[in-house]
């Protein structure tokens, strides 16, 4: 069957199936086509596609054959829980979904649970996401299905990441930023990652060689620990250097770094000029923040103005990651130092 496509190399094929699932564009009912190098999706016939995932072309297609749900919410048909309040998207974390519940659904948890469990290849533990906690950004999770305790190992942009969903910072939402973060690493470049969770940005600029030293920061001892345990896995473990530290401690009088990595959304402003200090000169940062879209249009002047001087940063990028709750968005922003 002929339908519109996109094509992707292998390396991120999990991370765009998921992007496309959550956003209802996805065929269901057409198989993946497998080249040597790439994927090859089928796409629902409307609905932008994000930019920068692939190539979007036109394709013949295998159907798969119409055995079972082709959507978890089918499994529940007859439960008396109506469609339409259904979550549509959930999380895959190695071998763990999660998902948000609204208040009203809080009670049937346990059957939306085994629904998911039943429809998630390979699930071995289904999870109510109750959102990220505290300074040590701990997840606060209940288990709806399944078995076994909270740590997996999840594969993204061809690596394994030692996980603990319970114990530390993590979300498989942003597996394009790490690459996306990787790719503008210069040879000889040296990177801070400032609450760094369990390190996906620190592994997978290592991993991808061009750096010469990666400090990975985070207070929370049960998150440097999960990245000496992923690090302990590869070769390129030695351009890495975990620190488990308080931020503030850790920023105090440090040599300035040409890449900078700083990903604490909701609470980072507080400490941003004083990550601006670490910042070398024509250096970059890569700030993440969750902003409200009543204050998007100006929100990089905003932290310009934080940040120092007039003339002494630009903005050289800005992207939404991806939705956060009805009214406010993951937004990524790129802040160069200027050279003088």
């Amino acid at each position: 069957m002929k339908s519109r496509a996109i094509r992707v190399v292998r390396e991120r094929g999990e991370e765009v199936r998921q992007l496309l699932r959550e956003r209802g564009l996805l065929r269901p009912d057409l198989r993946v086509i497998r080249e040597a190098s790439t994927l090859l999706f089928a796409l629902t016939p409307e609905g932008p596609v994000p930019d920068g995932i692939g190539d979007l072309v036109e394709a013949e297609f295998p159907p798969i054959a119409t055995r079972g749900a082709q959507d978890y919410r089918d499994l529940l048909s007859g439960s008396g829980i109506a469609r339409e309040t259904l979550p549509r998207s959930f999380d895959v974390v190695g071998d763990i979904v999660l998902v948000r519940l609204p208040s009203e659904l809080e009670s049937r948890g346990a059957e939306i649970g085994a629904a998911l469990l039943e429809f998630v290849p390979g699930a071995r533990l289904v999870g109510q996401d109750r959102g990220v906690e505290g300074p040590e950004r701990r997840r606060s999770v209940e288990c709806l299905a399944g078995t076994g305790g909270w740590t997996t190992r999840h594969r993204e942009n061809g690596l394994e990441l030692e996980v603990d969903l319970q114990r530390a910072y993590f979300s498989p939402r942003l597996a394009r930023e790490h690459a996306r973060v990787a790719a503008e690493v210069r040879v000889g470049d040296r990177v801070y990652d400032l609450c760094c969770g369990v390190g996906p940005f620190s592994v997978t600029i290592a991993r991808d060689g061009r750096a010469s030293q990666v400090i990975a920061v985070d207070a929370n001892p049960a998150a440097i620990h999960l990245l000496r345990t992923t690090l302990a896995r590869y070769t390129f473990a030695r351009t890495v250097e975990p620190v488990e530290q308080d931020l503030d401690q850790f920023l105090a009088g440090r040599t300035p770094f040409e890449r900078v990595v700083f990903n604490l959304p909701h609470e980072g402003i507080k400490y941003l000029p004083s990550v601006g200090t670490v910042v070398s000169r024509a250096g970059r940062l890569f700030y993440y923040e969750v902003v409200d879209r009543d204050t998007f249009e100006h929100r990089s002047d905003q932290l310009l103005a934080t940040l120092g001087s007039p003339g002494e940063w630009r903005r050289v990028g800005l992207r939404v990651v991806h939705p956060y709750a009805p009214t406010s968005d993951l937004v990524s922003f790129t802040f160069e130092r200027a050279a003088a």
